[in-house]
């Protein structure tokens, strides 16, 4: 059962076919060099000739100095009834100069006479052609067999015929693929079985598609019989609904499975190697994402977080620190006093159990919440109301008053124009400053800034990174309750702060002055 797997990634060709998604050749550089640290065996660059970028990836790629995996280039079979030496599209796939080539081919009756319109043999002759020619040019060649699963239900004899055709070639890997992503578990298993009975000395693939949400099921079980290479892209970026995601599959596979793989080491980077993929395509992460999600080992519920204290896998699959990832606990009005202790620990209190402090802690959080606070994206707030709830109270700022005004005029610029006041002490001293912006709540922010700057200079670190406004209660009206949910950051840390009010701006106001106040208190503790 301890197999080694060879890893392959085509997050930098499939995974770009993904809506949404789009890579400068610096950033596939980029990636090309985080996956070769990682451990990943095949890094599929991209299809020569497809596109200028990809083009110049490859020029850029001949120069990096990989550790351990091979760049593949990406490309087709030769084209019906033209010589292979004479295509242009093989020539390009040399020009690239990788070590490896990837090649597609058809596998389904269907795309041969519906979509290439060209004949069942010549079909066969176009994979051995191009597989063979490019073997001998040098280059370890990867077979895709696209369709494989969808021509096997259709015509089994064909099916294995183009594979046939490929190992009489000397294709290196003969990769199966479910393209449409449509096939259930059992068919995988028992398709990919028979074609290891067929070709027993051969290394036969998976490249699986998450269509119908198996992208990663149907490839562990293409390896449950007996394939040794699964391909798929980092945080499962691909058409449609995307790939097999390898931040799902590698952890199955070593952890669950015991596969040998040759980034196992690495699984302790998994979740930085998938926030650094989302960065460089400028995706916001999926919290809820198996293993490497902020959520994967978070816990909300009371009596799951009580659990979770005193036996950490009761409610978790696996250690959070072997994909380097974390145990979080929300603090929210299903909590109980497990969740708040296990919270108040991780943010560095040591509460007891069964003080007055604790209790008055839970209380108040549980009459905020009803009152429409929420602390899940606000670990700012809630660090604050520990604070105040065990007494480590250091006030920075006296609040005294605030006021925004709105102007609009019928003439110059249509855009209104806020003016904001804040009247703040610092020191002992009153400081009223005026700020300007297009909007109510940078005015405000900036106000409260420019009051504090002189005493806190420091504050010039921090920006306001998002800002959400949900409506509570809308049946209310323009009466309903607001909250407003701030993330701020400073060199080091992002943190979440809230606020509630019916009044927008009061709740606006409430999630900045706790955010300058988190940022100050953050400096002053040990």
């Amino acid at each position: 059962m301890n197999e080694s797997i060879a890893i392959y990634d085509t997050t930098l060709r499939d995974g770009t076919q993904g809506e949404g998604i789009s890579f400068s050749v610096t950033d596939k550089i980029r990636i090309t060099e985080k996956l070769d640290q990682f451990g990943i065996d095949y890094i599929e660059g991209g299809w020569p000739g497809s596109n200028p970028r990809d083009m110049a990836y490859f020029e850029k790629a001949k120069g990096l100095n990989l550790k351990h995996a091979k760049i593949a280039a990406f490309g087709s079979t030769r084209r019906a009834n033209v010589p292979v030496e004479e295509d242009g599209q093989i020539q390009l796939l040399l020009e690239a100069e990788t070590p490896v080539v990837t090649i597609f081919g058809k596998s389904w009756k269907l795309h041969v006479t519906e979509i290439l319109r060209t004949t069942e043999s010549e079909n066969l002759a176009m994979i051995e052609d191009s597989v063979r020619y490019l073997n001998e040019k040098g280059k370890e060649v990867i077979y895709d067999a696209e369709h494989f699963f969808d021509g096997y239900v259709d015509d089994p004899k064909f099916a294995m015929a183009s594979l046939e055709a490929a190992a009489r070639g000397g294709a290196a890997f003969l990769v199966l693929c479910d393209t449409n992503g449509g096939k259930l578990v059992d068919e995988i298993m028992e398709i990919t079985a028979e074609v290891l009975k067929r070709f027993p000395d051969r290394k036969i693939g998976m490249h699986c598609h998450n269509d119908s949400g198996l992208g990663v099921a149907v490839s562990l079980a293409g390896v449950s019989a007996g394939a040794s290479m699964v391909q798929g892209t980092i945080n499962g970026y691909g058409e449609r609904v995307g790939n097999a995601n390898l931040t799902s599959i590698l952890p199955n596979l070593i952890l669950k499975m015991g596969k040998k793989a040759t980034c196992a080491e690495s699984l302790v980077r998994l979740r930085e190697l998938s926030l650094f993929v989302d960065e460089l395509t400028n995706l916001r992460p999926n919290t809820k994402e198996a293993f490497v999600g902020l959520s994967a080992f978070t816990h909300k519920g009371g009596a799951h977080a009580d659990a979770t204290r005193k036996v950490s896998h009761s409610y978790e699959h696996i250690d959070p620190t072997k994909v380097g990832n974390q145990q979080r606990v929300l603090v929210s009005d299903m909590a109980g006093r497990s969740s708040l202790l296990m919270k108040a620990k991780e943010m560095g209190f040591d509460l007891d159990r069964d003080s007055p402090e604790t209790k008055k802690i839970i209380e108040e959080l549980k009459d905020l919440e009803y009152r429409g606070y929420e602390f899940e994206a606000a670990d700012g707030s809630l660090r604050l109301l520990l604070e105040k709830g065990v007494g480590e109270v250091k006030d920075f700022f006296e609040f005294e008053s605030y006021r925004v005004i709105i102007e609009k005029r019928a003439s110059g610029d249509e855009r209104p124009t806020a003016e904001a006041t804040v009247r703040v002490r610092v020191n002992g001293e009153s400081i009223y400053t005026v700020a300007e912006c297009v909007g109510p709540i940078g005015a405000l922010d900036k106000a409260l800034r420019m009051a504090l700057r002189k005493a806190f200079p420091e504050l010039d670190e921090m920006e306001l990174k998002d800002y959400k406004v949900r409506i509570l209660e809308s049946q209310e009206g323009a009466n309903a309750r607001t909250r407003v949910l701030i993330e701020s950051s400073d060199n080091d840390e992002i943190w979440g702060t809230v606020g509630v009010s019916d009044n927008i701006i009061e709740a606006s106001w409430q999630s900045i002055k706790d955010s300058v106040e988190y940022k100050l208190r953050k400096k002053s503790s040990p």
